[in-house]
């Protein structure tokens, strides 16, 4: 990675649904702590919408509709403006012009190889056939894409879950390959990965892999306090716990993959919560036991799950519902921070022109007679 004395964090989200519980233990909790530690110079949060068009050109307003939604999940989790820079991606020109010079840098046969591009191609269906069913070219170049975002602002770091390993190599393999070609004008990334491993991917409230809005199987942060209870107590559990005497099993149970999630060992709130809502219990574990040998039912551990979540989502919604209030202040929010990272990205992009050579009518690369070609 470069040598750079300041530490920049990129990161951000898609706008094409309100986020879920899923992103706020996988990245969104994460965030508002790096934000706090007073490690990183700056943080730059993006509202990804022009990279939900590559799957979604024909329902714009499906992307414009949550560019809110994402906002005000970003803001009510703890995202400050005044530490962190809130920004809005089709509306920072450079983002595409770096892309158009990246393109050339990586060969078609590497994006096919890439295994993020090749599990999202299949989940969504696409196919070879020249019947208007194919990969969209901006969706399959989206590797490339990332990587403008990443650079633009010079981030040293972005954290991301371990799905997003291969795109984040690919953006290294870009800058080593432009600094290689015309000098080291790009910084090289690092990965930060969620230190729990269970925060790095929910599973469904149904037990699928992947929370999903199209599954259904979603919590979202701003869901009523009614609507997480029911749920919570519909949850998949183990199916062959059909008695409160039965042993159960833990290990690939949602219940107590949410629970290892919000009251683990490793969240600060999990003692308060064990005594205030399962005194019977002094941790996690002691839970898990029990079931697992039998006598605790499902029930009883739904209902503890509940009073986890409602205690993690109210400050939540409280914090939503007064920005709610005011939405011209959330707009200005995400002007201002675009502004700002539009001209982190200008000066990025100059960078790279002047690497490149072609910055032909800038002091002091204006083309002169020296230029000329035999």
């Amino acid at each position: 990675m470069s040598d750079t004395k300041e530490k920049i964090i990129l990161t951000g989200d898609r706008p094409t649904g309100k986020l879920h519980i899923g992103h706020y233990v996988g990245s969104l909790r994460e965030r508002v702590r790096l934000q706090n530690s007073g490690e990183y110079s700056e943080v730059y949060i993006m509202i990804a919408d022009a990279q939900a068009l590559t799957d979604n050109a024909d329902n714009p307003g499906k992307v414009r509709n949550n560019i809110l939604n994402v906002a005000l999940d970003y803001l009510s989790v703890g995202i400050d403006p005044s530490k962190s820079s809130i920004l809005i991606q089709s509306q920072i020109p450079e983002l595409p012009e770096l892309t158009q010079y990246y393109m050339n840098l990586v060969t078609v046969q590497r994006l096919e190889r890439n295994p993020t591009v090749k599990s999202e191609i299949k989940m969504r269906g696409y196919s070879e056939k020249e019947d208007g069913k194919g990969t969209p070219v901006g969706f399959f170049c989206y590797p490339i894409s990332q990587a403008s975002d990443i650079t633009a602002f010079k981030a040293t770091t972005v954290p991301a879950g371990e799905d997003q390993s291969p795109m984040i190599e690919q953006a290294r393999e870009i800058v080593r390959k432009f600094n290689s070609i015309y000098g080291d004008a790009l910084v090289e990334p690092d990965i930060l990965l969620p230190k729990s491993s269970a925060a790095r991917r929910l599973p469904g409230t149904d037990g699928m892999a992947k929370m999903s809005k199209s599954l259904g199987n979603c919590i979202y942060l701003s869901d009523p306090e009614k609507e997480v209870e029911k749920k919570i107590m519909g949850m998949f559990t183990d199916p062959d716990h059909l008695k409160v005497s039965d042993p159960g099993k833990t290990e690939g149970n949602p219940v107590f993959i949410y629970l290892e999630a919000f009251a683990g060992p490793e969240i600060p709130e999990s003692k308060a919560f064990f005594e205030e809502y399962a005194p019977d219990y002094q941790d996690l574990n002691e839970m898990e036991e029990h079931y697992r040998r039998g006598g605790l039912g499902d029930v009883k551990v739904k209902r503890f799950l509940n009073n986890v979540m409602q205690e993690t989502l109210k400050p939540i919604r409280e914090k939503r519902a007064e920005y709610e209030k005011d939405i011209p202040g959330v707009l200005e929010i995400l002007k201002t921070g675009t502004e700002k990272a539009e001209e982190k990205a200008a000066g990025t992009l100059s960078d790279v022109k002047r690497a490149m050579k072609i910055d032909y009518f800038d002091e002091p690369s204006v083309i002169t007679n020296a230029d000329l070609a035999d």
